[in-house]
């Protein structure tokens, strides 16, 4: 004698997370060697205008040898800032995410810190004290907020980060049609399984031998 037959549950499809996002596209390497050149002379210039306020200090402070380092230093300084003038070229003409138009105020902002720099310069050999740390503390502030600027992240374009979603949408479809088409949304999870209640959500009275004997709870 068969066993009467038992009826089985049928399983939910699977659906996708709610939330979920598309991971950050990758920033794309053109363009890198200028903003590297830009980081290096703006880190350099913040260093040594710092450095100039502690010898500048240790000067006023009564030591007077500290004035000789203070005015290599400021060559130094005078230097780097020359150098900064065609990697800010660089950067504004090819220092962008993949090559593009990189940020306009580095090409901006150098020829005014050069500016700050000569007449502080020319201030402290003309023994104009007040004047020549006035113009210290703002070309020290110029070299910090300079600093920060060039080591702030490369913003993607957004023309670039549409195309990777989009690339990643198709490649999703290409699969199977994305999350839900799974091994759960298989015959037993189709319309065709609850076709026999009418659309009820109810399950389906077994028939055939031994049929009155199984209970079956909606």
């Amino acid at each position: 004698m068969s066993s009467p037959p038992v009826a089985r549950t049928p399983r939910l499809p699977s659906f996708p997370l709610v939330g979920r996002s598309a991971p950050a596209p990758a920033v794309p390497s053109g363009g890198r060697l200028p903003r590297l050149l830009l980081r290096a002379t703006a880190t350099g210039s913040a260093l040594l205008g710092l450095a100039q306020t502690v010898l500048a200090g240790s000067f006023l402070n009564g030591h007077y040898e500290a004035l000789r380092a203070h005015e290599l230093a400021a060559m130094a300084l005078g230097g780097l800032l020359l150098a900064q003038l065609p990697v800010a070229a660089l950067v504004r003409r090819g220092g962008g995410a993949g090559g593009a138009r990189g940020p306009w105020w580095p090409l901006g902002a150098t020829p005014l810190l050069l500016a700050a720099f000569g007449a502080q310069m020319g201030a402290g050999y003309g023994r104009a004290v007040g004047v020549h740390v006035t113009l210290g503390v703002l070309l020290v502030s110029g070299l910090l907020f300079g600093l920060v600027g060039a080591w702030r992240p490369v913003p993607v374009p957004r023309a670039t980060a549409t195309s990777d979603v989009g690339r990643d949408a198709e490649a999703e479809a290409a699969d199977g049609g994305g999350p839900g088409a799974g091994p759960e949304a298989g015959p037993e999870a189709s319309p065709a399984a609850g076709a026999g209640d009418g659309g009820s959500g109810r399950l389906p009275r077994p028939t055939g031998a031994g049929a009155d004997a199984v209970e079956v709870t909606p």
